[in-house]
């Protein structure tokens, strides 16, 4: 894996590493520990968390007929929180601390090149510090949860997904 990851950008290393995950799943049913153990790593405790969400099955994917998904996480706090993988959001207040608030955060730095990339042991090592997005354990367990196929489906009207996300709207105001 280390070698075909010279040179990507952060996110493409973690989309391979999702990508490998799924089909570790699908061969054994399983993730492997050397997947976990570079999960744990590039995410640090928020890994274990959302792990444990995953395992919880903390994660629903709301879908309406016209293709709107929206994921509803229930968070260990017990409130649920709304998360938009496709442009990789979530309500949560560590998302907007860590993500939204940072002018440093991975969204100004997402086209860049890794600066270095260590291999341990054919591993793939990167700091914490460039993958600042995935410290919402929520958004993070949205994807694992697709990896692992553990993601409770909801099917609504377009009316209910709009409810769905206006009183989150409301909760915040």
């Amino acid at each position: 894996m280390a070698a075909a990851l010279a040179g990507l950008t952060l996110p493409a290393v973690v989309e391979e590493l999702l990508s490998e995950m799924a089909a570790a799943v699908q061969e054994n049913a399983r993730i492997p520990d050397e997947h976990l153990s570079l999960l744990k790593f590039i995410f640090g405790p928020s890994a274990i968390q959302a792990l444990d969400l995953v395992d919880r099955q903390s994660i629903t994917l709301i879908s309406s007929p016209s293709g709107r998904r929206v994921y509803q996480v229930l968070g260990s706090s017990g409130k649920t929180y709304t998360c938009l993988a496709s442009c990789h959001y979530c309500s949560c207040p560590a998302f907007a601390f860590s993500v939204l608030r940072k002018s440093d955060s991975l969204l100004v730095r997402m086209g860049k090149a890794l600066p270095t990339a260590v291999e341990l042991g054919g591993k793939f090592l990167a700091p914490l510090a460039w993958f600042e997005l995935y410290k919402c354990k929520h958004l993070l367990a949205v994807y694992l949860s697709q990896v692992t196929g553990t993601c409770r489906q909801l099917k609504v009207s377009d009316k209910q997904l709009t409810d769905v996300l206006f009183a989150e709207k409301k909760q915040k105001a």
